[in-house]
């Protein structure tokens, strides 16, 4: 049986803070603890399965080989619960860091190590932009250098200690559970949790200390991205607060419209425009490719609505599964005008007939009716 995605059982996306992972935890372990649950094997086994996902993502090298190469980058099917030699105990010795050490899973069920305490690490929001690629740098990849405002901390700004919490940047507060009472601790609302207050900064920084300054970061962008994909540069986004962690920049792909090429998933369609005569007796023709020209041969009777292909012309895939190709569409010009001299020669054309459709040739064109 395949295992379900971490994000996925969490109720989180790959972008979220390791803040907001936290709490996703925190929210079934309470949900789904087993002195809450007594006897519900569906429960302890949602606990556990919660507890395996939190110990990847709640780890910030665990969480990159996991975001890099799934369930394999943390040990493939082992885990909590998965043959992997973890515990119950193991998993309440999580709750001194997701609960708190001074609550009533963190010392109950073994948070060890004391109080953590302080401030906390404020980190910065991110930054979108958006980054127009022409599809031949979309297919091969490419460096570029973008330009873009961010919030830095601001030269001069001095603090002072948060007088509503003592430094702590938390409240705590005792309430009454099934399991008994139970410390819970929030973030202070006078510093946000960072456990000082700006005691002076300069005119031209906001209220946090933070002011707008130019940046400019090479992004590398990899082969076979599509129209619409957002890729994310870690720490290149605002900073946070307090000299805080960098949020991160994301970058949002448009696509550049091609003259004449179109992406279709990972393959490239042309559509080739033939002349009658082309068409019935063959033709030598070059065609647009990423790569640059290529000449292809059209065979002699070549119909409209055949289609032409290049192998390996088209996107690699992101994935690693094989790269598309090159699709040539064929289309046959049907002139709108004729002269007296042409509409001679057809019309004793006409009456040949290897200028009437044979049987063959209809079942061909009625499936190109179905098809429309």
């Amino acid at each position: 049986m395949s295992k379900r995605d971490y994000y996925d059982i969490l109720g989180v996306s790959k972008s979220s803070t390791a803040e907001e992972i936290k709490k996703a935890y925190r929210k079934l372990a309470i949900k789904f603890h087993p002195d809450k649950n007594p006897g519900n094997k569906e429960a302890e086994e949602s606990f556990k399965e919660a507890a395996e996902a939190y110990d990847a993502l709640g780890n910030e090298e665990k969480r990159r080989k996991y975001d890099q190469f799934g369930h394999a980058g943390v040990g493939g099917n082992s885990g909590f619960g998965g043959g992997g030699g973890f515990s119950m105990d193991d998993i309440f010795s999580q709750f001194g860091d997701v609960f708190g050490d001074d609550s009533v899973f963190g010392s109950f069920f073994g948070g060890g190590g004391g109080g953590r305490g302080g401030s906390r690490r404020t980190v910065g929001s991110n930054i979108r932009i958006k980054l127009k690629l022409t599809l031949s740098e979309m297919r091969a990849g490419v460096e570029k250098k973008v330009k873009y405002k961010r919030m830095v901390q601001a030269e001069g700004v001095s603090y002072a200690t948060c007088k509503h919490c003592g430094g702590s940047g938390v409240v705590k507060k005792v309430t009454n559970t099934f399991l008994g009472q139970m410390a819970t601790q929030s973030a202070c609302p006078i510093c946000q949790g960072l456990g000082k207050v700006i005691e002076s900064k300069p005119k031209d920084a906001n209220e946090q200390g933070l002011i707008s300054q130019e940046f400019e970061t090479s992004i590398k962008i990899p082969g076979g991205v599509a129209d619409g994909m957002q890729l994310s540069v870690n720490g290149k986004g605002n900073q946070g607060p307090a000299a805080g962690a960098s949020g991160d920049l994301i970058v949002l792909i448009e696509e550049i419209a091609h003259e004449d090429l179109q992406r279709d998933n990972n393959n490239v369609i042309y559509h080739l425009w033939l002349s009658f005569p082309e068409a019935a007796m063959g033709a030598s023709v070059e065609v647009p490719t990423l790569d640059g020209k290529a000449k292809i041969k059209v065979d002699a009777g070549t119909q409209a609505g055949k289609i032409l292909r290049l192998k390996g012309k088209g996107f690699p895939d992101l994935n690693g599964y094989g790269t598309g190709d090159q699709l040539i569409v064929v289309n046959v010009f049907v002139p709108s005008k004729l002269s007296s001299e042409e509409k001679d020669i057809l019309l004793k054309l006409q009456e040949s007939k290897n200028f009437k459709p044979d049987e063959k040739d209809k079942s061909f064109f009625d499936k190109m009716k179905d098809i429309f």
